[in-house]
């Protein structure tokens, strides 16, 4: 995975040697050698990491840290400290300053790729959650127009460290971040617990269990795919800790554990995990509202019309293997009348009493949108003349055999519907000239008496005869 990384240092040969290591991994570097020029650089090319030294003149690492995360233009931008500084103080310092991970010099090759690795990794995936929670914001706002609320409420901790008294020890350090530390008697148990609603997980290497191959089937399960990992491990393990970075884990603290920079992890993870969390629910929110009705939770013309591009997509240059999607388009029967005598919340019933049958009547891979209005759409994949005509009047006879209870008192309202029924007909057929067609099979259903259905190009010889001779066989068949 390529990336461009922004090496920060006031001296000379530390760059260059920086510079050398990650170029021979092909990753593009860029150089600053003070903060000010690297707030500048990272303003301008926006890179993927930055490696910043401690000790530099005019602005230290500390302060160049806190501007960077204060600037919303470059706060998501991964900071890893450099640094020569061991004193567990100074890596406080760090954290608080919204450092992201540190290396210390001299710079082991092994820990310098794994923590550029893991955390570009993670860049992309925040990126991609803020992209797709923009686009669907170009749509529709955040549902009641309210900005996301910071979640501070205690944090769900899963543990397993192999040493009782170790276990304990944590989980009297996670006191002031996590009310709940839960800590299964085996790893399996550790893995089906784990789910979205767990904030973090902390394992502790080495034991009698394998902390690298728990990583990997967390990681393996849709639950916890996206569950920050913390690895606790001795300083010989480094190779294995940079492994479970490789593997997933997204943070590793190496033994003998200071009290206050594991706390200051652990809320940095579990931070991290709320704001992606909350990303991921903006995006479903702003999904629905942009892309489905918000009366009848049917899917909405936007999507419809991106379903049928799938779907034509899908078909190549050539229906003779491959059948095309038949369409229903269909709307309900002087609604008008409706809105007019009982009032638009009686309209309204309608329609989401019409969606809601429609949908118990249809095929599970079937698509139902709303189309506008009272008209609807309903898209068949791969599916003949005599099954589309089979599907048209089963909707149409559940509308118009039981009629809709609206208001306060209660009025059954007798509602029908028409329908037009149009096929794939060719390799040249489009979603427009398909849905073109089935609209004048509509227009010849309401001319016809409504409370019918009508086949697009009804001249095709025996059309019409096909349909009815496969209704009559599911209607012989229901006897």
């Amino acid at each position: 995975m390529s990336a461009r990384i922004l090496v920060v240092d006031d001296v000379d040969v530390n760059v260059k040697v920086l510079e050398a290591k990650l170029s021979s991994e092909y990753y593009q570097v860029l150089c600053a050698s003070d903060g000010m020029a690297a707030l500048e650089l990272a303003n301008k090319e926006h890179p993927d990491l930055i490696l910043l030294d401690v000790m530099m003149p005019r602005m230290d690492g500390f302060e160049t840290c806190r501007r960077l995360k204060a600037d919303p233009r470059t706060a998501d931008i991964p900071v890893v400290m450099v640094t020569a500084l061991s004193e567990p103080a100074d890596r406080l310092r760090g954290l608080e300053a919204g450092v992201d991970d540190f290396l210390t010099k001299p710079v082991n090759d092994t820990a310098l790729f794994a923590r550029v690795r893991s955390l570009v990794r993670l860049r992309r995936m925040m990126e991609e959650w803020r992209h797709r929670e923009d686009v669907c914001g170009r749509f529709s706002s955040l549902i009641d127009g309210d900005a996301p609320q910071e979640n501070d409420a205690p944090a769900r901790v899963l543990l397993w460290e192999s040493n009782p008294y170790g276990s304990a020890r944590i989980a009297e350090i996670l006191a002031p971040l996590a009310s709940d530390v839960l800590s299964p008697p085996t790893p399996e148990e550790l893995i089906a617990a784990c789910d979205a609603s767990i904030d973090l997980v902390i394992l502790g290497m080495p034991g009698k269990v394998d902390a690298l191959r728990v990583v990997s089937q967390l990681r393996a399960n849709e639950a916890s795919r996206l569950v920050p990992i913390l690895l606790i491990g001795d300083p010989e393990e480094l190779p294995r800790l940079a492994k479970g970075l490789d593997l997933g884990a997204t943070d590793y603290i190496v033994r003998p554990l200071d009290r206050n920079e594991l706390l200051a992890r652990a809320r940095t993870q579990v931070r991290r995990k709320r704001l992606q969390d909350r990303l991921q629910e903006n995006y479903q929110k702003s999904l629905a509202l942009a892309l489905t009705d918000g009366l009848t939770g049917l899917y909405n013309r936007r999507y419809l019309a991106a379903h049928l591009d799938g779907l034509f997509a899908g078909i190549g240059e050539s229906t003779q293997h491959a059948q095309g999607p038949a369409l229903l388009l269909f709307d309900i029967d002087w609604f008008k009348r409706v809105n007019d005598t009982h009032g638009h919340a009686a309209g309204d019933a309608v329609l989401k009493e019409v969606a809601g049958r429609v949908l118990r009547h249809v095929r599970g891979f079937d698509l139902v949108a709303r189309y506008g209005g009272e008209e609807f759409v309903v898209v068949m994949p791969e599916t003949p003349l005599p099954v589309a005509l089979v599907v048209a009047e089963r909707i149409r006879s559940v509308i118009a055999d039981k009629p809709i209870e609206v208001g306060e008192p209660r009025v059954a309202l007798p509602i029908t519907i028409s329908v037009g029924v149009a096929m794939t007909r060719s390799a040249g057929e489009t979603p427009a000239s398909l849905l073109r067609r089935a609209d004048e099979a509509l227009y010849a259903a309401k001319n016809g008496g409504r409370n019918c259905l009508r086949v697009a190009d009804a001249a095709a010889p025996g059309a019409h005869a096909a349909g009815h001779a496969a209704i009559s066989a599911i209607a012989a068949s229901d006897r």
